[in-house]
């Protein structure tokens, strides 16, 4: 097993006693991150609302999981406490996973962290996922978030996973002084735990400690290579993990019964993108609205995948989305494709999601 560096008390963590945990599935997944995109027009307790009903609809299709993200200060995302949304989903559902995609944990104490979603693990149990990642809101929001104003921020991300590790598994030693917590006790399981990123930059660090690796290929799609290369290459069986390397790569795709429509229903996602880049930050657009605004030249940009080259913005049919992701799943060892989409319109979306269904399942 790796050493696992050194926490707070700045003592090198150690392995305890392991915690069960389920067994891991051999055949290619498929689940979903749901954001709670805002309709313009419309209330976030109608967002919200529609992210738990995804969840019912994401069991019925077969996905294997949703995860809720973490976005503040964000007018146009509803979905800003992923612990909240997490309760409300699994008591909905029956065994679809349920996690954050991600808890953004730059802002929080790791133990704070540890602690609520072992609660919700205590709750529904087998079906927690703990996802890890880091991110700014921009400096007022950090400054909102930070309890202590007058401390400087520093990046100590790779101190916090390990350290939330070790309260699940009992990891620190004897002299830590975090040693006499005991976050399991009366607990038979713990969160899968994650780490996301879109940079790559944790890829490695993942693959070390031998947890799960999610990649936001829909932020970052020409990283994904090298980040998904970089995972395996360092993956180390540990006792914080499956076993064996779990490769989550999410993508934003859309789906339709023909070619030309799927292509259309990338729209909301590319005005979304201009506006943003555009430094107008707000809620995803109608598809009417894209419509009108994107250029023809934004329209037409291809959604395929192109060899192993990843789009922004991926479309299909579930025949040709099935072609087009196998090779590079096969190439890079992908055990789960994430689904993120960008549709605000009810009846478009579900049906979306129900052809992206057929097609993965087919994988």
């Amino acid at each position: 097993m790796p050493e696992l560096g050194e926490s707070g008390g700045g003592t090198q963590l150690e392995l305890g006693p392991a915690i069960s945990r389920r067994s891991t599935m051999e055949t290619m997944k498929y689940s979903l991150v749901e954001l709670a995109p805002v309709t313009p027009g419309h209330t976030k307790h109608e967002a919200l609302t529609r992210a738990l009903d995804a969840a019912v609809e994401a069991e019925q299709l077969g996905y294997h999981r949703i995860w809720f993200a973490e976005h503040h200060n964000a007018t146009g995302y509803a979905s800003q406490v992923p612990e909240q949304l997490i309760a409300l989903a699994a008591e909905r559902t029956d065994h679809i996973r349920v996690g954050s995609g991600a808890v953004l944990l730059n802002h929080y104490s790791p133990y704070s962290v540890a602690e609520r979603f072992l609660q919700l693990e205590a709750l529904f149990p087998g079906r927690v996922d703990l996802g890890l990642g880091r991110a700014t809101g921009g400096q007022v929001v950090d400054a909102a978030l930070q309890r202590d104003r007058s401390a400087q921020r520093r990046d100590d991300y790779g101190d916090q996973v390990q350290e939330i590790l070790a309260y699940y598994h009992r990891a620190f030693g004897e002299k830590h002084p975090f040693a006499t917590l005991d976050l399991t006790h009366g607990i038979d399981s713990v969160p899968e735990v994650f780490t996301l990123g879109s940079s790559g930059n944790s890829a490695g660090f993942a693959g070390q400690l031998g947890i799960g690796y999610a990649f936001a290929g829909f932020i970052n799609p020409r990283a994904a290579k090298a980040a998904l290369r970089s995972y395996r290459e360092s993956f180390t069986a540990t006792p914080f993990g499956p076993g064996t390397p779990q490769i989550i790569l999410a993508l934003n795709i859309v789906a339709a019964p023909t070619e030309e429509e799927a292509l259309t229903l990338t729209w909301p996602n590319r005005a979304m993108w201009a506006d943003l880049r555009a430094g107008k930050p707000g809620p995803v657009p109608l598809l009417a609205d894209a419509a009108s605004s994107l250029s023809q030249e934004q329209k037409d940009i291809p959604a395929h995948v192109e060899g192993l080259m990843l789009p922004q913005c991926l479309a299909g049919t579930p025949d040709s989305l099935r072609g087009q992701l196998r090779p590079f799943a096969e190439k890079f060892g992908v055990t789960e494709i994430m689904v993120q989409d960008a549709l605000n319109d009810p009846e478009l979306r579900s049906r979306s999601r129900a052809l992206i269904a057929e097609a993965l399942a087919g994988l």
